[in-house]
């Protein structure tokens, strides 16, 4: 699945892969796409009894997703809207009430582990992908998208 390319470059991809709830499941993975020069960006984990759900953002979607399919590892893809967060606190708060304001939903988010231009940056899956990026771009926010963070 290529992803779509809005204003400024392609939406970040992020992976969901389930692992099994086992020491060292992660880690395996993780080593897995670094011997293939792959960095993982960004992470979420969603655990339970048996399996772990791992979100990942990589630095390399295209090459993870055709290693996922090569190595038959199971996996969806979805777009996130990346946004850079000044201030922490007040910059999420506004930024949410920007979005809230629009009626668009935040399914669910979490920070990146990158740091750009030495802000926080927070990963966002929403209902319109185009129609928040939007909201926040004329808001004044800075959107950050896939080949910014794969350099």
């Amino acid at each position: 699945m290529e992803a779509k390319t809005i204003d400024h470059g392609p939406a970040v991809r992020q992976f969901s892969v389930m692992l099994p709830n086992r020491v060292g499941a992660l880690a395996a993975l993780v080593k897995m796409l670094r011997t293939h020069a792959i960095e993982v960006l960004g992470l979420s984990m969603q655990d339970a009894r048996d399996a772990t759900i791992a979100r990942i953002v990589v630095s390399d979607p295209e090459t993870t997703g055709h290693l996922f399919l090569e190595k038959g590892i199971p996996h969806t893809s979805c777009e996130l809207l990346v946004v850079e967060l000044k201030e922490a606190g007040s910059n999420l708060l506004q930024c949410l009430d920007h979005l809230m304001m629009a009626e668009t939903n935040v399914d669910f988010a979490y920070p990146l582990l990158s740091v750009y231009r030495g802000y926080s940056l927070l990963a966002m899956h929403v209902d319109d992908l185009e129609f928040a990026a939007s909201i926040l771009n004329s808001a004044g926010f800075t959107l950050v998208w896939q080949d910014t963070l794969s350099r």
